[in-house]
C-alpha cells in the first residue's frame, strides 16, 4: 500500500447566529498567501447573507445585553483560553495570509489573546468610568449608567489580519452589543477561524456574526440597514467610507471613521466607549 494521501482540504464557511451556512449565492473567492499561491476558497457573501447576520444580531441582543457584566466577562475570557489552545493554527494562518515572518505572526497572534482577555476585564468596570451620581436640585438620586447601542457592523481592517479583528470586536460585545464582522478581504482566514472558536464556547449564537467576502460589497447593505445601529469603518478605503457613512446618516447610526491605528499600541478605552448610549434615572428619596 502507498503511504501517499491526499490531504482533507478545509471548507470554510460563514457564521451567522451561531451555525456556519454557505453563502445564500453559492459563490466563493480564492484567498491566496503573498507569493499568490492558493490557500483556500473563502464563501463570497452577499447582501442577502448580511440582511440575515443582522436578523440574527438583532434577535440575540435581548439576551446579550440583559447578561450581566460579570457573566460577559467570564464568556469572553473562556473564548480567550480557546484562542490560546490554537495558538499555532492562528499564527500559521496570519503567517500565510499576511507573507510576514512566524516570529512577526506570533507577536501578532499573542497581542490579540492578551487583548481579548484585557476587554474581556472592562465588562464590569465600564460603568465606574462612565456612569455617575448626579448632583440635583430637589429630593431625588439621580444616576447615570451606560447601556449598549444595538447592533453593531465591524468592517475589520485588512491588516492586521488577526490582531485587527480583535481589537473591533471585542469592545464592541464586551458592553452587550451583538455585531456583524466583514473579515478582512485580503487574509479572511482567521476571522473564518474565529468563528469556529466563538461556535464552540459559551458565546450565545448571534452574539457575533461573520462574513466574508468583498468589503466595500457586504458593507453597503450594513451602512444602509435601518436596524443597524453603529458601525465601525476601520476596513474600509477612504472613498467608500464617505459613502458609507452617508448611508449610515439615514437612521442616525453611530460611526467610527476610518482613521491611521497602531494596532499594536495600547488601544485605551475609545472604542470600548464609542457603542454605548447613557441611561439617567430620577428616583425619589426617601423620607
Amino acid at each position: 500500500m502507498s503511504d501517499a494521501r491526499l490531504s482533507v482540504l478545509k471548507t470554510y464557511k460563514l457564521f451567522v447566529g451561531g451555525k456556519f451556512p454557505r453563502s445564500e449565492s453559492g459563490r466563493v473567492y480564492e484567498v491566496t498567501d503573498s507569493k499568490g499561491t492558493w490557500l483556500a476558497n473563502a464563501p463570497l457573501a452577499s447582501r442577502k447573507d448580511a440582511r440575515d447576520a443582522v436578523v440574527a444580531a438583532r434577535k440575540a441582543f435581548g439576551g446579550w445585553s440583559g447578561a450581566t457584566a460579570y457573566n460577559r466577562g467570564q464568556i469572553l475570557y473562556r473564548v480567550a483560553e480557546m484562542l490560546e489552545g490554537r495558538r499555532e493554527q492562528f499564527i500559521r494562518e496570519v503567517t500565510d495570509g499576511e507573507g510576514v515572518s512566524k516570529a512577526k505572526a506570533t507577536a501578532q497572534v499573542d497581542a490579540a489573546i492578551d487583548r481579548w482577555v484585557w476587554y474581556a476585564g472592562w465588562s464590569d468596570k465600564v460603568a465606574q468610568i462612565v456612569g455617575s451620581a448626579n448632583p440635583v436640585a430637589g429630593p431625588y438620586f439621580n444616576l447615570s449608567t451606560p447601556e449598549p447601542t444595538g447592533v453593531v457592523a465591524l468592517l475589520a481592517p485588512q491588516e492586521p489580519s488577526f490582531l485587527g479583528l480583535v481589537s473591533v470586536i471585542a469592545p464592541a460585545i464586551v458592553t452587550g452589543n451583538t455585531a456583524v464582522v466583514v473579515a478582512g478581504e485580503r487574509a479572511p482566514l482567521p476571522a473564518l477561524s474565529l468563528a469556529e472558536v466563538l461556535a464552540t464556547s459559551d458565546l450565545p449564537g448571534g452574539v457575533v456574526n461573520i462574513l466574508s467576502g468583498r468589503t466595500a460589497e457586504i458593507a453597503a447593505p450594513l451602512a444602509a440597514h435601518q436596524d443597524v445601529n453603529a458601525i465601525d469603518l476601520a476596513g474600509a478605503g477612504p472613498e467608500s467610507a464617505v459613502e458609507l457613512e452617508t448611508a449610515a446618516a439615514e437612521n442616525l447610526k453611530r460611526v467610527i471613521r476610518p482613521q491611521p491605528v497602531d494596532w499594536s499600541a495600547d488601544p485605551g478605552t475609545g472604542r470600548l466607549l464609542s457603542f454605548l448610549e447613557t441611561k439617567t434615572v430620577w428616583h425619589p428619596m426617601g423620607a
